[in-house]
């Protein structure tokens, strides 16, 4: 039986595959640099063994699977290389992989992590499910029936798929280090749609998803009566969010939700389209809508004397507006305050602008310095520009962390992609102190 060797296992969609092919009583291993990632964690409680990167890992006989990270500098796939040992890339492997299940690929600029994590919640109550969620957990059912994966548009790689069904939530111009503007990325997603089997579950509201052309049925929910399910008389409370869902103008069903904001309607409503389609119980669909937890770093809740602290993966305009808009209605009577880092700066230089305006949302801004990728140099910007730009905004680092004690009722908002949950540490060991 071949052992899967994992080149840089500690990604977070490596990970998620790697305790997939665990669960499923394959033979697995990985290799990574040695320093700590949150993805190595669940690695460790299955016990799959990680290896320091070598060329002695790599044997004959090893299905051997790369990060897209990597390249013919390591030394891992240069060994393979010259032992003539194939070498398959993350994402060519997940899109054969899939192939043996009913697949459900979740994509979209902005809650393809929520909308995955969700709908896997919901359909492993249904029927056998496995699942790869962008935020490094992976789960794997022998005798899966669906295969529920976030499919990520960055370089395309999710062309390397050809799911049985799309939910795209929303087409929006992030990665600027690669796409050209928001018509490349539609075309990106354009051509992926054209590669799904059964159907396309999207977002109406969304104005680009409108122009998808497919040779399968597009089936549109939203807001808007227009939609083939759409929601209606929405309200929240201390329990969540709570609405009526009509499929094409016939009331279908009440359904509650934990989350607040637009974008969590949304993220349900796309996950009730797609079980509707697939004829899953709507009870089940009800209660499991009822008792989702969320996914990692997004909305990740940390309650200390008066204040709560929020931990958000945020590091676009449009995800910052959502962040702020569920902090806002969860939390009416406390003052919401933004801690942002921003992530790369390409994407920085690209929505400056946006950024200044979605942060305007929060009732008090601080910002870090930009957390940069290791693919791009820093160029002339610095995060002093992002705070002439929000009225009142403050920069704040590290050891000065403590001024947030003085918002003593309110909800912090910690916001990024890049290494944000830092501060956070450090403020919750200053309140401890």
């Amino acid at each position: 039986m071949t052992i899967y060797h994992f080149i840089g296992i500690k990604g977070s969609g490596m990970s998620a595959l790697a305790q997939i092919l665990s669960d499923m009583k394959y033979n697995v291993q990985g290799s990574d640099v040695d320093k700590v990632f949150f993805t190595q964690k669940p690695l460790e409680r299955k016990g799959i063994p990680l290896l320091p990167f070598q060329k002695e890992n790599i044997q004959v006989g090893q299905t051997l699977i790369a990060s897209a990270a990597y390249n013919n500098e390591n030394e891992e796939i240069k060994e393979a290389n010259d032992k003539n040992i194939p070498v398959h890339q993350y994402p060519s492997f997940l899109g054969e992989f899939i192939q043996n299940f009913t697949s459900i690929a979740i994509t979209g600029s902005h809650g393809k992590t929520s909308t995955t994590g969700l709908l896997a919640h919901v359909l492993q109550e249904a029927k056998p499910t496995s699942y790869l969620i962008g935020d490094g957990t992976g789960r794997g059912e022998e005798n899966s029936e669906f295969f529920v994966f976030e499919a990520c548009e960055y370089r395309r790689h999710f062309l390397n798929y050809k799911p049985d069904y799309a939910i795209m939530t929303n087409i929006d111009f992030d990665h600027p280090d690669y796409f050209q503007n928001v018509d490349d990325v539609f075309d990106a997603f354009q051509e992926m749609a054209m590669q799904v089997k059964k159907a396309i579950i999207a977002c109406g509201d969304d104005e680009y998803l409108q122009r998808i052309n497919a040779q399968v049925p597009v089936v549109y929910y939203g807001l808007s009566e227009d939609h083939d399910f759409h929601a209606k008389n929405i309200s929240t409370d201390e329990n969540g969010t709570h609405f009526e869902v009509y499929v094409r103008d016939s009331y279908y069903d009440t359904f509650s939700i934990p989350g607040y904001g637009t974008h969590h309607v949304l993220n349900a409503l796309g996950v009730i389209a797609l079980c509707h389609y697939e004829q899953i119980d709507v009870e089940i669909v009800k209660a499991r809508l009822k008792t989702f937890g969320g996914v990692k770093r997004r909305f990740s809740e940390t309650t200390i004397g008066t204040q709560v602290l929020i931990d958000d993966y945020a590091h676009h305009p449009t995800e910052i507006r959502a962040t702020i808009e569920s902090a806002k209605q969860k939390y009416s009577d406390k003052e919401v305050v933004a801690v942002f880092q921003p992530h790369t700066f390409s994407r920085t230089v690209t929505f400056l602008d946006d950024f200044a305006d979605s942060l305007k949302n929060a009732d008090h801004v601080y910002l870090c310095d930009i957390f940069s990728s290791a693919r791009e140099k820093p160029g002339e910007l610095t995060i002093q520009d992002l705070i002439e730009k929000v009225p009142g905004a403050e920069l704040i680092q590290e050891d000065t962390i403590s001024k947030l004690k003085e918002h003593e009722n309110s909800v912090i908002l910690f916001m990024g992609a890049g290494d944000v949950q830092k501060f956070q540490s450090a403020y919750e060991k200053v309140l401890k102190n």
